[in-house]
């Protein structure tokens, strides 16, 4: 009974075993190195004492009774001020996606007439975000997380933007 190495099944599954795992060890190196983390901060104490810096703008936009309220339908964005009645020049919104950075985007918005804010989106802007509303002076600001649904999109969906210390980042 002396039969070739190659025809045993035994021999197959020692052989295939090593190297499956050499092939998965190949594959999970590939992943890592070309999609790294960006959410780790090398100079946490600077940020740190950015993050001061940043609840000290929420504050003062709290204390001007800074609030507006965001309403989107369908590609359209309508931001109206409610707190206070000061037309701004420019009004600067940025969304940052929660977990791909390559999805943030910043825009700067004139008024129209009414003293409102529009924007019209071409790509579809579901999801979660964390938005930041600043003017242009940038010395108040306003955070807030929002979810914005392909169901609420087709109605008029309105968020009353407030600033929130709790929410500074």
């Amino acid at each position: 009974m002396n039969t070739p190495w190659y025809k045993e099944p035994i021999a197959w599954l020692v052989f295939f075993l090593p190297f499956s795992t050499v092939v998965a060890s190949i594959a999970t190196y590939i992943i890592a190195n070309t999609n790294p983390d960006t959410l780790v901060v090398g100079e946490y104490y600077k940020e740190g004492k950015s993050i001061n810096l940043q609840v000290s703008k929420v504050k003062l936009a709290q204390k001007l009774g800074m609030r507006f309220s965001l309403q989107m339908t369908k590609n359209n964005l309508l931001i109206k001020p409610t707190g206070i009645e000061k037309i701004f020049p420019v009004l600067n919104i940025s969304f940052h996606h929660p977990t791909l950075e390559n999805k943030d985007f910043s825009l700067a918005l004139t008024p129209d007439g009414n003293g409102f804010f529009r924007h019209h989106f071409e790509n579809d802007v579901s999801g979660k975000w964390h938005i930041t509303l600043t003017p242009f002076q940038k010395h108040w600001k306003i955070q807030s997380t929002i979810y914005l649904e392909k169901s609420s999109l087709e109605q008029n969906h309105i968020i009353d933007l407030i600033p929130d210390p709790v929410q500074a980042h």
